[in-house]
């Protein structure tokens, strides 16, 4: 097990790093950073982070919307580890405590922040979005308010896990689904499948679950009282219509950030019933209004998400959520770059590959 002391010489401003030098090339390698420890501050040594589909696709395009990569960028943005350094204002964490971290850090005088919407503030410092640098390196300085203590019984790979899992509560509580309540998940990703369990915690019945992907749809089969659907071979509104005794779902979230999906997502959905958008299209996608309209369709959107880290994490203590089956694959820090060209291939089967930085704890 590595001391607090070591951890302290090992997480200098100097170390190796996984950078996004532009647009297909990737690199292991020395970067320096100058991050003072503010009293406000933790320094904390990264154990182990998730590779999510933004990394991978900054890798593979270089930009995601207005986002462009324009210098070297460090990427990795889904992370756990341990408190090396506190400010001297810091009063709920301590050298040694284990944690994980919200990546975006708004502007606390900003108008969004004062209203509760941190998360879209346009300010917002988030990790791995250019130009603010990423967690693939020995350590990070972060504020306190945006790092909590984990319990013992929370693994550091599931805790690298919370930040996607976040956005998967968030779009729960966006639904406000009623107990025993069925809900359509579209697409079976690791935003898609962390959404299931969210829905599946706020008191779903029954989720049904849709991608192409025979291997992520076993996963998600596992997770609970879920039906998959694969939609290569069938039409998800018959199979929700067969679900529901032809009734609907009463709750849909598509986080695929398919066109196709979007253009026919009223259709397995109940009268009254709620559409929660998650996934990001890439492209403006066709909208049926009407057929939003003679439903009475409450439509929801999510953005990342806002105030849910610490509920996700007492899920996660209490047994409530368990994500270890999404994890399919772990590498060593050594390994990124081998990692990320395996990720931008998008293999079937594989949900969650993680990197573990090369400490003890």
């Amino acid at each position: 097990m590595t001391s607090i002391e070591e951890l302290k010489r090992s997480t200098t401003a100097t170390g190796r790093a996984l950078v996004l030098e532009e647009k297909d090339r990737l690199a292991l390698r020395d970067f320096v950073l100058d991050e003072p420890l503010g009293p406000h501050d933790v320094r904390i040594a990264i154990h182990t982070v998730g590779i999510c589909g933004s990394d991978v696709h900054y890798f593979t395009h270089g930009a995601i919307g207005s986002f462009v990569v324009k210098e070297p960028m460090i990427l990795g943005h889904e992370a756990s580890g341990i408190v090396t350094e506190t400010g001297a204002a810091v009063t709920t964490l301590k050298a040694g405590d284990r944690v994980c971290m919200e990546p975006g850090i708004p502007d606390p005088n900003g108008r969004a922040t004062r209203l509760g919407l941190y998360n879209l503030d346009p300010a917002v410092r988030f990790w791995a979005t250019p130009p603010i640098h990423g967690v693939l390196r020995s350590s990070v300085v972060h504020p306190e308010a945006f790092t909590y203590k984990l319990p013992d019984t929370v693994s550091f790979a599931q805790a690298a896990m919370v930040e996607p899992l976040a956005v998967g509560v968030h779009a729960a509580t966006k639904a406000k689904g009623q107990p025993g309540h069925v809900a359509v998940v579209i697409g079976a990703g690791p935003i898609g499948l962390v959404t299931v369990l969210a829905a599946l915690a706020a008191g779903a019945a029954h989720v049904i679950v849709s991608d192409i992907d025979d291997t992520k749809l076993e996963i998600a089969r596992k997770l609970g009282s879920v039906t998959a659907v694969n939609v290569g071979r069938e039409d998800l509104g018959e199979a929700v219509r067969r679900e529901t005794a032809g009734w609907g779902a009463d709750v849909i979230y598509e986080c695929a950030g398919s066109e196709r999906a979007i253009e026919n997502i009223f259709d397995p959905l109940c009268p009254g019933g709620t559409v929660v958008f998650v996934g990001m299209p890439m492209k403006k996608p066709s909208y049926d209004l009407v057929g939003a309209m003679v439903k009475e369709a409450r439509v929801e959107h999510v953005f990342r998400y806002a105030h849910v880290f610490p509920r996700c994490i007492a899920m996660l203590a209490s047994g409530a959520i368990d994500l270890s089956p999404l994890i399919t694959r772990t590498f060593a820090f050594e390994e990124s770059v081998e990692a990320f060209k395996l990720a931008a291939q998008a293999p079937k089967g594989e949900v969650k590959m993680q990197i573990r930085m090369p400490i003890e704890a």
